[in-house]
């Protein structure tokens, strides 16, 4: 008998039972050597000197411990020990999906696709090897208490080659597929037929067949329809509905050729979750010479991107991401140790995949900023003939507006200045230039600023004086007319310095120094807070509108008139387009006949079945009107009836 502090293999020391399987039970165990807590499967003794059970035990451990990726639980060793046969694989704490699902619900649908990739990334790296995993089931599939995920229990996992194929099916009833339960050949697609209805109970809370025995359960996997999960789940997106649906085709011919296909559309649905993209092959169609488009390694790698960020950058999943990983679900009361039972662990790569897709968009960043300015340098250093978008730098302090001009391109000689007095301006600053924003400006020309203040006659001033009165003029941080003396130069330009002892009355008479306010209206929301920053104006909040003129995320309007004179570090509130409103419909679908019905929609190609007295949500259709046909169940009473149902605009 297997008690605390016994060791095994004068290696691995006992803790305490952990769970108990079918033919084995997993303890949980101290690795002297490691030192690290291991999980050790012991074929039951009634078990042990069955050849049988004792060959497919040792089946399981080879097959699983060929195994090696992040989403297949590690198998550490393989060994017996006076007639004792163990497993020793890693030890993870959490809970089953299984339970998690009973937990919550119902998950949305990102969630549900998230877990189905990693689960489909385990499946395909054993089927890479000829394993076929053939107990698929949310009890086999492990959420850890640190988020990661595991597919588990290869417990009936076999060689694609063995000839024995044809063994008792022991998965079980309610994910098995259908050649499974009648015990004919199995291959790659009963794993994927699994996962399917994995999908199913993920995003719908309930298995598709139920019954009271596991006969009257696999009668119908092999016979009957499911209800399409749209049923149960009103919002769930056409192309997720339809990966399920093609995964659990009664025919293998029928589901996808791989499970690697089967990852390409799931990332597609993350993508494009409205998009109806899979192409299911109809019964006919079997047999006939299939045109396949392969995707690219490129393209491949762009949509893995694609996918990766529609989870991080999406607020609303990231909430939900949160919850998934909450404490509260690996409380006493949820952890379950049936796992071991099956004995699988599933690791979540996704932040691994996560870091290193980050790495390569900052490499590209890296490099697309390296080209961006060797192109900006060189096409304003050889010649001057470049044209430019001219910025507003009226209301700025005028070293400020060369600052910002030459950074545009301007060579000093080519800004020619004149002073006004003005009562509406600080001295210094810019109160007009001779090229408007936005205009296209050359290099070669010459651009006029007329600054506030007293100085030549307009149109007096040269780059010379320019210059002077650059050196004579105090910095927008220092100048205040109330704490400086004017005195002649040989310019006639007034030389303002601050009055020994007033450096703080400076700093404060800055603080009231008024500012124009630019136009930012047709900019981006990114490129209006930049010029907005540039004027010491703070963007506080923006709002959003749909705008028939105004393309989408650019600034429809903002709440300080352009040119208005503010106080620096003012506020300022921005609306934001959403483009045009396009009008979508919502229909809603109910079963006319006594029992379950099939309904057939031309326009959307879509297809399902809906339960007795129930209904299907369609949502964001963009037609006013659709034509469905309802066809009564075989044995309910009713004919087929074609309506043309109106939509409700949102």
């Amino acid at each position: 008998m297997i008690t605390q502090g016994v060791f095994i293999a004068d290696r691995y020391e006992v803790i305490d039972k952990i769970g108990a399987g079918g033919m084995s039970d997993v303890y949980r165990a101290k690795d002297h050597i490691l030192g690290r807590e291991v999980a050790i499967k012991i074929l039951k003794p009634e078990f042990s000197e069955d050849a049988t059970f004792v060959a497919k035990f040792r089946t399981e451990a080879q097959s699983a411990a060929g195994l090696e990726h992040p989403n297949i639980v590690n198998i550490y060793d393989v060994g017996s020990e006076n007639g004792m046969y163990f497993i020793v694989m890693e030890y993870v704490e959490g809970i089953t999906l299984k339970t998690y699902i009973e937990k919550k619900g119902q998950l949305n649908f990102k969630e549900a696709i998230s877990i189905a990739i990693q689960v489909g990334r385990g499946i395909e790296a054993a089927h890479q090897k000829g394993i076929i995993h053939r107990d698929i089931k949310p009890q086999n599939i492990i959420i850890s208490t640190e988020g990661k995920v595991k597919v588990t229990d290869f417990g009936i996992a076999r060689a694609a080659s063995s000839n024995t194929i044809h063994a008792d099916v022991m998965g079980s009833v309610h994910y098995s597929s259908p050649e499974q339960a009648r015990n004919g050949f199995v291959d790659g697609k009963s794993d994927i037929y699994s996962l399917g209805i994995v999908m199913y109970e993920m995003v719908t809370g309930r298995v598709p067949f139920d019954g009271d025995n596991t006969v009257a359960i696999a009668i119908q996997h092999l016979q009957e329809e499911m209800v399409a999960p749209s049923a149960y789940a009103p919002d769930l997106p056409i192309s997720l509905e339809k990966i399920i649906l093609k995964a659990t085709m009664k025919s293998p011919d029928r589901r996808y050729a791989t499970i690697s296909d089967m990852l390409m559309d799931l990332k597609k649905a993350l993508v494009s979750p409205n998009e109806d993209f899979v192409t299911i092959v109809e019964s006919a169609d079997l047999g006939k010479t299939q045109i396949m488009t392969r995707i690219t390694p490129e393209q491949e790698e762009s949509l893995t991107k694609k996918a990766a960020q529609a989870l991080i950058f999406d607020d609303e999943y990231e909430d939900e991401e949160e919850e998934y990983y909450d404490d509260e679900y690996y409380d006493d009361e949820y952890y379950d140790d049936e796992y071991y039972d099956d004995e699988d662990d599933y690791e979540d790569s996704k932040m691994d995949k996560i870091i290193t897709i980050s790495g390569i968009i900052a490499g590209i960043a890296i490099v697309v900023i390296i080209v961006a300015i060797l192109g900006t340098h060189f096409g304003v250093f050889k010649f001057g003939s470049k044209k430019v978008t001219m910025i507003n730098v009226v209301g700025t302090q005028y070293e400020e507006a060369k600052t910002e001009l030459t950074d545009l391109g301007l060579e000093e000689e080519n800004i020619l200045v004149s002073y006004e007095d003005s009562d509406d301006y600080e001295d210094g600053v810019v109160m007009s230039q001779s090229t408007k924003e936005g205009d296209e400006f050359s290099l070669n020309d010459t651009l006029r600023l007329t600054v506030s203040g007293e100085g030549e006659a307009e149109g007096g001033s040269d780059s010379s004086a320019s210059s002077e009165k650059s050196e004579s003029k105090p910095s927008s941080s220092s100048s205040s007319s109330s704490n400086s003396t004017p005195s002649a130069n040989t310019g006639n330009a007034a030389t303002q310095t601050p009055a020994a002892g007033t450096e703080n009355k400076s700093t404060d008479a800055d603080s009231s120094a008024k500012v124009a306010v630019p136009s930012v209206v047709g900019l981006t929301q990114a490129e209006a807070t930049t010029v907005l920053d540039a004027k010491n104006i703070v963007v506080t909040s923006t709002s959003t509108e749909n705008s028939d003129t105004v393309p989408q995320g650019q600034v429809i309007s903002q709440s300080i008139a352009p040119g208005e004179m503010v106080a620096a570090n003012s506020t300022i509130t921005l609306v934001i387009s959403k483009g045009a409103k396009a009008t979508t419909y919502n229909y809603t679908i109910a079963n006319p006949f006594e029992g379950d019905c099939t309904y057939s929609i031309a326009e959307l190609n879509k297809s399902g079945t809906i339960p007795k007295s129930g209904a299907i949500n369609i949502s964001d259709v963009s037609k006013a009107q659709l034509t469905v046909t309802l066809t009564p169940a075989e044995g309910v009473a009713g004919e087929a009836q074609t309506q043309t149902v109106q939509g409700t605009a949102n």
